[in-house]
């Protein structure tokens, strides 16, 4: 229970932020609306429903990237993080902490890119709206742990990209797969096991990160 306790105490401070400084998710709500409207005057009217899909699913881990660069900004201007690494807790619940509130912005920016998508570019499936879920937890579980680790870099604008895109690609294909495929359940169950995979990976991993 105190482990539960400081992982909902970390995700609510981190809401909490948010609404007083409004500088992480309105930035990811105007880019993935953006993307997704000159995405729409730029694609010719026969275009597929493939190229759609695909570029929907460019700007939602794109959307993601922009949101995990300010992931840990407060932490690293404000020198909050040593603190929270000398704290006595299981350092494991910050990563799932920050993890958490990653995963409610990334929630709430689709709120508004799905429908928008669905405007622009077609119908909305249910296969699209879970490998969408499925997806966030994997951006959230690993982006966490790379964005505490660029945070630590004066480059981090730059490594951050660097060492997230390449873990992305999975995402990306299983996302697609079950937007499109006549047969999701295969890659609706690839995300689901890659999300499983790299969760445990990166919370077991966290704490020797932090104290790196």
């Amino acid at each position: 229970m105190t482990y539960l306790a400081d992982v909902s105490a970390l995700t609510r401070k981190d809401l909490i932020l948010e609404l007083r400084a409004r500088d992480t998710l309105p930035a990811m709500l105007l880019f993935v609306v953006s993307t997704l409207v000159v995405f729409h005057f730029v694609l010719p009217g026969d275009s597929s429903q493939l190229a759609a899909t695909g570029l929907l699913w460019v700007a939602i881990v794109f959307t993601a990237l922009l949101g995990l660069t300010r992931a840990f900004a407060a932490e690293r201007e404000q020198g909050v993080i040593d603190g929270l690494v000398l704290a006595p807790s299981d350092r494991s619940a910050i990563w799932l902490g920050k993890a958490l509130s990653i995963l409610v912005f990334l929630a709430l920016a689709e709120l508004v890119a799905v429908p928008a998508f669905a405007l622009f570019f077609g119908d909305v499936d249910g296969a699209l709206i879970g490998g969408i879920g499925l997806a966030d937890i994997g951006i959230a579980a690993v982006g966490t742990l790379l964005a505490a680790m660029a945070a630590a870099s004066r480059a981090r604008e730059l490594l951050l990209p660097l060492l997230f895109l390449p873990l992305a690609i999975p995402i990306v294909i299983g996302g697609v797969g079950a937007s499109v495929s006549e047969h999701p359940a295969a890659y609706i169950g690839f995300l689901g096991l890659y999300d499983g995979l790299f969760a445990i990976i990166c919370w077991a991993s966290f704490e020797y990160l932090v104290v790196e």
